[in-house]
């Protein structure tokens, strides 16, 4: 794999995190624009206990992996604690976050402030493209809970049998 160097010498590795219940194209789509300017993207999957999940943390998993397959920069893996610590452990050299709305900017910088206090780490923020500002992890599950079709909110050739399992 050619990298491109940072001024350090270490390769650009940032560390996208959420619990991506499920992931939907416009997560796909920050993925895929932020290649370009990063080695590696490592997509850090939360087991958030705090929700009752849609998904089981394994079929998140599968299923983001399965997304990415051909993408040898991309990799999947579970994350639970501190974003600073998960960052650290995968050797992120910063995070990756997508910016749908002000308030997800509001919220955003606060977290980039936090994690750049705690851990030293700096964020980078995209704005999701316009076709994906109104795609969302609930308005998917809300959707397949109604027995509505979620194909369009979800990445081409996604795995849709792992959904709501």
């Amino acid at each position: 794999m050619k990298t491109s160097q940072c001024i350090d010498g270490k390769p650009r590795i940032a560390m996208f995190q959420g619990s991506f219940d499920p992931f939907t194209r416009g997560h796909e789509s920050i993925v895929r624009r932020a290649l370009p300017l990063f080695d590696e993207i490592v997509i850090a999957v939360v087991s958030n206990i705090a929700k009752k999940p849609f998904m089981s943390l394994d079929n998140r998993l599968e299923f983001i992996k399965q997304v990415f397959a051909g993408e040898p920069r991309v990799r999947v893996v579970a994350s639970d604690g501190l974003t600073v610590d998960m960052a650290r452990e995968v050797g992120a050299t910063c995070l990756l976050r997508g910016v749908r709305m002000i308030q997800d900017f509001e919220n955003e910088m606060h977290m980039a402030e936090i994690n750049r206090r705690l851990g030293g780490i700096e964020t980078v923020l995209l704005y999701t493209l316009p076709e994906y500002s109104h795609f969302s992890s609930t308005i998917v599950r809300e959707l397949y809970n109604y027995h509505q079709d979620v194909s369009d909110y979800l990445p081409a050739g996604a795995p849709v049998e792992l959904l709501g399992k």
